[in-house]
């Protein structure tokens, strides 16, 4: 693994550390909730130019190698039981640090979006990754919006033991 987006970490401030052979910068509450990462590979850090921490709820890194910039933002969409208010925060924080990253640069979102997109596309057949399981939700429908805005691919990453 070379990087990884990781939510609910639960740690407060923004800061960075050493863990295992891999750097992690995260953001924080001011409470002990929520929280985001992003982790990794030593052999990376190097080129990681730019760290922005937008909220508890989303942060990004950029990174340059010879050939492309990249950019991670990792999230962690509010969940249902949460008011109107906090998820049109979110939404609106995540499409300012989208509309940050330059065309001609590469970009990675991931993290935990709280909803479920269902397993048809059902109209959303241009991002639907076919990946997902179930019955759509309002967190699902609000993600699938959100990706047909800004043009995006909706991939879930699929682990299987050896």
């Amino acid at each position: 693994m070379n990087i990884a987006c990781i939510e609910e970490t639960k740690w407060v401030g923004a800061k960075a550390r050493v863990i295992d052979g891999y750097k992690l910068w995260y953001s924080g509450g001011t409470r002990a909730r929520n929280g985001v990462g992003i982790l990794v590979e030593n052999e990376l850090t190097d080129r990681v130019v730019e760290v922005m921490r937008k909220s508890d709820r989303i942060m990004s890194i950029k990174l340059v190698t010879r050939v492309e910039v990249f950019n991670v933002i990792c999230v962690y969409a509010p969940q249902m039981g949460l008011t109107d208010d906090i998820k049109k925060v979110f939404w609106e924080e995540l499409e300012e640090a989208l509309e940050s990253i330059p065309q001609h640069e590469k970009l990675f979102l991931g993290g935990d979006f709280n909803g479920h997109i269902g397993d048809k596309a059902d109209g959303y057949v241009r991002i639907h990754g076919g990946f997902g399981f179930g019955e759509r939700n309002s967190g699902g429908v609000a993600l699938l919006d959100f990706a047909v805005a800004f043009d995006l691919i909706i991939v879930k990453s699929l682990f299987k033991k050896k």
